[in-house]
């Protein structure tokens, strides 16, 4: 699955696995996510493209224009909760 603008994804690995984000751009090796919370528009995370999971869901660019509007948007995936991960 491609990860481009809009798509909604989960960290796999990370500070911040099992979080979800909203690619805002990729290029061939990672992509620039954000949650609207603790990666703001303003400030972006950079990931590498093997620690996301893509899912089937891309947002509108008209959700994509405020930290609130994306908040909202992926409460939704946050309420479905918690994903099982592996103990380390």
């Amino acid at each position: 699955m491609d990860f481009v603008r809009g798509r909604v994804v989960r960290s796999r690995a990370g500070r911040d696995g099992g979080g979800f984000f909203v690619v805002l751009g990729s290029d061939g090796r990672g992509a620039v996510v954000c949650d609207g919370k603790r990666r703001s528009l303003e400030h972006p995370k950079k990931k590498n493209l093997r620690h996301l999971a893509a899912t089937g869901t891309a947002l509108p660019e008209s959700l994509m224009q405020t930290d609130r509007s994306i908040r909202r948007a992926l409460a939704g995936f946050q309420e479905a909760g918690p994903l099982s991960r592996r103990g380390g």
